[in-house]
């Protein structure tokens, strides 16, 4: 990476956080007041913090970076440009909705399809991430790294976030394989799975039923602590993603092994 191109994601990445904070003041705002829900198309919930926090984003984004592309959970794609925003204003709106704070704001930045920069933001639970291609992760100020863990034992502790899809198949065998042979099993889930990772605290996440904007800016902040982040078949990350294999260097390729053969062993 060239010195101009560091330069520039070091820029981004301060107006992505400020765009963060600007989504932050919209979600408290409404998080202390409550909001009606809507359903959308797609049988999710939406809610006027949605629409306002990603307009919040934008609009900061938009006076830094105006040639630039967006893709936002509630308002779609807008622009052609070879930088393109990825944002999710609130992922977790059913938590939102119900009062509890496992929800985050979500932002990426995807540079020619390679995605280089994220911050994920949960006001409530009151935790900042963020990354840069080859800058680190960094957790409230703090470096991140992923754990030295290296085998599946009574010391390995994984998640599962959303994995309806992964029980129709041969795959579910080898995730219930996974479970026998480690130490902790526990659904964090949303943004905090991937914080844990990136911190050290778990050791592999595991998700069949994502969208991209669910995870671009935390595939960022894992890989920049040290881990692998690819989707359950070991490709890179894109557009169209819509499952996670994501932990340590080690775990990551043994998981992925057991994941291609369908089986246990």
């Amino acid at each position: 990476m060239d010195a101009a191109f560091s330069t520039f994601l070091d820029d981004a990445l301060g107006v992505a956080r400020a765009a963060a904070t600007a989504a932050a003041q919209v979600i408290r705002h409404h998080y202390a007041r409550g909001v009606d829900v809507e359903t959308k198309s797609d049988a999710t919930p939406v809610t006027i913090a949605d629409r306002e926090a990603e307009v919040a984003i934008k609009d900061v984004l938009r006076a830094a970076y105006p040639e630039h592309a967006f893709y936002g959970e509630e308002f779609g794609r807008e622009g052609n440009s070879e930088f393109v925003w990825l944002i999710d204003p609130i992922d977790g709106t059913k938590a939102f909705v119900r009062g509890y704070a496992m929800f985050s704001t979500q932002i990426a930045l995807m540079h020619r399809g390679e995605l280089v920069l994220g911050v994920s933001s949960a006001p409530i639970y009151a935790e900042l991430a963020w990354a840069r291609k080859g800058g680190g992760a960094f957790l409230d100020g703090n470096p991140m790294r992923v754990s030295a863990a290296h085998a599946f034992d009574a010391g390995t502790a994984i998640s599962i976030g959303n994995v309806k899809t992964l029980t129709r198949d041969a795959r579910w065998d080898a995730l219930g394989g996974l479970i026998r042979r480690s130490g902790r099993i526990r659904g964090y889930g949303d943004f905090l799975h991937y914080h844990l990772l990136a911190s050290g605290r778990i050791d592999l996440v595991i998700e069949s039923d994502v969208n991209i904007l669910d995870i671009a800016a935390l595939a960022v902040i894992v890989r920049e602590a040290g881990g692998t982040f690819t989707d359950l078949d070991g490709r890179e990350l894109a557009l169209d993603t819509t499952s996670v294999l994501a932990g340590t260097p080690a775990l990551h390729a043994q998981a992925l092994a057991l994941f291609g053969q369908g089986v246990t062993r």
